[in-house]
């Protein structure tokens, strides 16, 4: 045995191992660390056998193995362990041990993976059509989150509250991201901002025609209102609205909306 290979960690020599495709040996020597209640390498240990036996195939051993390394409550490998649970129940479709796995890796509080767990704990409450939850999970995960990861629960943040007429709340949090988005995300929140400020602009043209100006003023409101909507791919909407105002009551109105509508063809 060569002096290299006398310094080498049981560590290092599982990952060898399982490298080169030998993953019972790996196992077996991250499961020797693992069984170890005061092995300085227990946690680290019982998330690489975690990987290992999964691959294996051993679903229950791999979360066994996960399940002892959150125990060690390890700021690094307890977090990554809890994802690891978490992950592994989201792909069998088990949303609520899927959510406690997340929830847990909130417990462990390490920061790199507060932000992750945010956006799953959204992601599952959309899936349960829990919109509530989804947007107070968003919004912890732009607190959290920096850098690409910010600039994503943003867009999801603002995509969701688009979805729930909030134009207004969307653009405000695209504004605030943009301030320190980095480069590469700045053209998508551009985009959405530009799409929330479409909304508010649909929403302000109905508002003008709701409250009943003269011919002139709600016939350009309708007229807007109509030539936006199909920007946001609501063309039967756009027909209604110019239903709305050629088949008006008003004489004048109708005319006027005539008028627009036929210069656009």
């Amino acid at each position: 045995m060569t002096s290299s290979e006398l310094e080498t960690s049981p560590l290092d020599t599982a990952r060898r191992l399982a490298e080169d495709g030998d993953l019972e040996g790996a196992a077996a020597i991250l499961a020797e660390l693992a069984a170890d209640p005061d092995g300085p390498d227990r946690a680290q240990a019982a998330v690489g056998l975690a990987v290992v036996l999964e691959e294996r195939g051993d679903v229950e051993g791999a979360r066994a193995a996960a399940r002892t390394a959150l125990a060690t409550g390890h700021p690094e490998f307890a977090a990554q362990a809890a994802c690891h649970l978490a992950q592994g129940f989201e792909r069998e479709g088990r949303a609520e041990q899927a959510r406690g796995a997340w929830q847990a890796v909130l417990g462990v509080g390490t920061p790199a993976y507060v932000p992750l767990a945010h956006l799953a704990l959204a992601r599952l409450a959309t899936e349960a059509e829990d919109y509530d939850e989804a947007e107070s999970a968003l919004r912890s995960a732009v607190e959290g989150g920096g850098g690409e990861l910010h600039a994503h629960a943003t867009q999801q943040l603002a995509d969701l509250l688009l979805e729930r007429g909030e134009p207004g709340a969307a653009a405000e949090v695209l504004l605030d991201a943009l301030e320190t988005a980095p480069g590469d995300s700045v053209a998508r929140l551009r985009v959405q901002l530009g799409i929330a400020h479409l909304e508010l602009a649909c929403a302000e043209f109905a508002q003008a025609v709701d409250d009943g100006g003269d011919a002139a003023t709600s016939g350009l409101a309708i007229e807007l209102l109509a030539r936006t909507l199909p920007l946001r791919g609501r063309l039967d909407d756009a027909d209604r609205v110019w239903a709305y105002g050629l088949d008006h009551e008003d004489e004048a109105l109708a005319t006027e909306v005539r008028l627009r509508h036929g210069r656009g063809t």
